[in-house]
C-alpha cells in the first residue's frame, strides 16, 4: 500500500511545482504587458482583420468613372506611420465588417472628399488654421483639386514630423516638405531645384535655407499674389537675412532689411504697408531683383546681380533708359566702410564732423546775441531808472522839469497842458526887434559908463 501511495505523492509534487511555475511566469508575463516601455503611449490596436484582405497586392476597386482606386496597405508602413496606434475604424467609421457598404464614389477624388472632415476629432488647431488658408478658398470656390489633409499627409503611410522647441518642422523635413509641395506644383518645384535655396536643400540637406513652408506657412497658407504679401516680403526674407548665426557661415551681409528701407524703394514699401497694406505699389520688393523661386547665388553668372551686366538688366525692368553706369549707384546691401565703398565711407565721415561743427558754431554765436541783446537791454533800462531818481538841475525851470514827468496818453498830455502856463509865442519879427532893442541898450549903457570914467 506505502509502494502504491509513493508514486502519486511523487506525481502530486511535481504537478504543484510546475502549475506554480507556470502561474508566477504568467503574472511576471502580464507585469510587463501592463507597464509598456517608456516612450509607448498605447497598445497597438488588432487590425489583422482588415489587414488579413488589404494586406494583399493588387487589390483594387474599379470606379464608375472607369478609374482604379488601389485597396492595398503596406502593413509595415503602416506600422511605422504616426497612425499605427488608430484602428482603422477610427477613421473609416462606416465599415464594422464584410461586406462592405455599397460607396457612392464616383472617382477617386471623391473617394478621397468623403474623409475630408475625418481629420477634424484628431487635429482641431490644423483644421482651424487650414480654415483661413488659400487653399480652403480654392475649395469653397468649388476647386475640388485643391489640397485637403489626405493629400499633403497620407493616412497609412505618414510618419511623426520632426519639430523644434517652438512647434516648427525641423530643419530635417525641409526636403520632405518641397516634395510634398512638388505633387501639386511640380514646375515651381523645378525652379527651386536649380535654386540657391532648394539646391541647399535637396542637394545638401542645408538646415539653414528654407523650404515651402518657411515662407508660405503651414496650414495657413496666404496667397502669394496679394498686394499685403507683396508687402510683407521684405521682413519675410528679413527672418533668415538678418540673423547673424547664419549669415555669417555664408559671408552675408545682415544689413539687407536695414540698407533696404533706408532707400527710396523700401521706404515708400514701408509707408504703404502701414497706411495702406492693401493696396498696390510699383516698388521694387526682394523678390523682384532676386527671383522668386529661382534665386541664384549673387555671384552667379548668369544671373546673379553682384555682376553689373546683370544688374543692369534689373533695373531696366523699371528704369528701361538706365545707362551702363546706373548701377554704379547702388552701394548693395553693406554699410560703407574702409574696405567697401571708401569713397562713400569717407565722404560721410566728413559730413559727420563738418556738419556738427558748422550747426554747433551757429548754435553758439546765437545763443551769445541773444543774451547779449537781453543782457543789454536790462542794462539800459536800469539807466533810465537811475536818470528819472535823480534831482533836477539847478536853474531848471518849472515848466522843464514838469515836462521831463509829461505823461504819455494823448488824455493825459491834453489834461496836462491845460494845467501849464499860458506863455505867448512871439513871432519872428518882433524876437529880432526885441534883440536889436537889447543890444542898442547895451550900447548905450556901454557908452555911458566910458563917459563916466
Amino acid at each position: 500500500m506505502r509502494r502504491l501511495q509513493l508514486p502519486w505523492i511523487i506525481a502530486v509534487v511535481i504537478f504543484t511545482l510546475v502549475a506554480g511555475f507556470l502561474i508566477l511566469t504568467e503574472g511576471v508575463q502580464g507585469q510587463m504587458l501592463a507597464a509598456p516601455s517608456k516612450g509607448e503611449v498605447a497598445q497597438k490596436p488588432d487590425n489583422s482583420a482588415c489587414l488579413s484582405c488589404h494586406q494583399r497586392e493588387g487589390i483594387t476597386w474599379s470606379l464608375p468613372n472607369g478609374e482604379v482606386l488601389p485597396l492595398t496597405i503596406d502593413p509595415k508602413a503602416y506600422d511605422h506611420s504616426v497612425h499605427a496606434r488608430l484602428s482603422c475604424q477610427v477613421c473609416h467609421t462606416n465599415i464594422t465588417g464584410f461586406p462592405h457598404p455599397e460607396n457612392t464614389a464616383q472617382d477617386r477624388r471623391d473617394y478621397t472628399l468623403q474623409y475630408q472632415n475625418t481629420c477634424n476629432q484628431c487635429h482641431p488647431n490644423q483644421v482651424k488654421e487650414l480654415a483661413d488658408s488659400v487653399h480652403a478658398r480654392l475649395f469653397q470656390e468649388g476647386n475640388r483639386e485643391a489640397p485637403i489633409c489626405a493629400d499633403c499627409h497620407n493616412p497609412h503611410t505618414q510618419v511623426a514630423i520632426e519639430k523644434t522647441p517652438d512647434g516648427l518642422p525641423a530643419p530635417s523635413e525641409h526636403a520632405r516638405i518641397a516634395q510634398t509641395c512638388a505633387t501639386c506644383h511640380a514646375a515651381i518645384y523645378e525652379e527651386y531645384l536649380s535654386s540657391v535655396h532648394g539646391s541647399g536643400i535637396i542637394e545638401n540637406r542645408n538646415p539653414d535655407v528654407p523650404a515651402c513652408t518657411d515662407c508660405h506657412g503651414i496650414h495657413r497658407i496666404t496667397n502669394p499674389k496679394t498686394a499685403s504679401f507683396r508687402l510683407s516680403s521684405p521682413q519675410l526674407c528679413a527672418k533668415c537675412h538678418t540673423d547673424e548665426a547664419i549669415m555669417s557661415k555664408y559671408g552675408l551681409s545682415t544689413q539687407v532689411l536695414n540698407t533696404y528701407v533706408a532707400d527710396f524703394h523700401g521706404t515708400t514699401v514701408v509707408l504703404f504697408q502701414k497706411t495702406d497694406p492693401d493696396q498696390e505699389t510699383n516698388k521694387p520688393v526682394c523678390y523682384d531683383c532676386h527671383g522668386v523661386h529661382d534665386i541664384r547665388r549673387v555671384d552667379d553668372p548668369e544671373k546673379g546681380v553682384a555682376v553689373k551686366e546683370n544688374l543692369l538688366k534689373t533695373c531696366q525692368r523699371c528704369h528701361p533708359d538706365a545707362s551702363t553706369n546706373f548701377p554704379d549707384s547702388w552701394l548693395g546691401h553693406y554699410i560703407p566702410s574702409p574696405d567697401r565703398h571708401p569713397l562713400v565711407y569717407y565722404v560721410n565721415l566728413f559730413y559727420k564732423i563738418f556738419i556738427p561743427t558748422v550747426l554747433g558754431g551757429m548754435a553758439v554765436f546765437v545763443i551769445s546775441d541773444v543774451y547779449y541783446r537781453l543782457w543789454g537791454r536790462k542794462r539800459r533800462s536800469s539807466g533810465k531808472e537811475a536818470v528819472i531818481s535823480s534831482p533836477p538841475l539847478e536853474g531848471q525851470s518849472a515848466v522843464d522839469e514838469a515836462r521831463s514827468t509829461e505823461p504819455t496818453s494823448e488824455e493825459a498830455q491834453s489834461t496836462y497842458r491845460e494845467s501849464l502856463p499860458e506863455k505867448p509865442l512871439n513871432p519872428p519879427e518882433e524876437s529880432a526887434a526885441g534883440q536889436a532893442e537889447v543890444g542898442e541898450d547895451e550900447s548905450v549903457s556901454s557908452g555911458r559908463t566910458s563917459d563916466e570914467e
